[in-house]
């Protein structure tokens, strides 16, 4: 499985991005995907994901009504919308598949957030908020 992720860069706070992972050796339409960022000093956190098999999501807390987390089955690509971003916001993020716990009931709410979860992951895309 390869993943790149695509779409960071600068922004004001309350600005808007929007980044994409593209996965290549898998078919994302049937399996799990995540986003995860890290800040500098900072642990890997889960910012969102989603189950592509039925489309249930999670969004972390701090990104829940700002965030939306989406497939694009024709071209493989799971997309991460960010508005009203904010400073906070800043970190390194990064796209995750391939879950070892994808489909059983409740994933994304249960797993979707849990970094070891996922066996694959792009090369990251730096965000930065002023």
């Amino acid at each position: 499985v390869q993943l790149v992720e695509s779409g960071g860069g600068s922004v004001q706070a309350g600005g808007s991005l929007r980044l994409s992972c593209a996965a290549s050796g898998y078919t994302a339409s049937r399996y799990c995907m995540g986003w995860f960022r890290q800040a500098p000093g900072k642990e890997r956190e889960g910012v969102a994901a989603i189950y592509l098999g039925g489309g249930t999501t999670y969004y972390h807390t701090s990104v829940k009504g700002r965030f939306t987390i989406s497939q694009d089955n024709a071209e493989n690509t799971v997309t991460l919308q960010m508005n009203s971003l904010k400073p906070e916001d800043t970190a390194m993020y990064y796209c995750a598949a391939d879950s070892f716990s994808c489909g059983l009931p409740g994933w994304a709410r249960r797993y979707g957030a849990v970094s070891t979860e996922y066996n694959s992951w792009g090369q990251g895309t730096q965000v930065t908020v002023s």
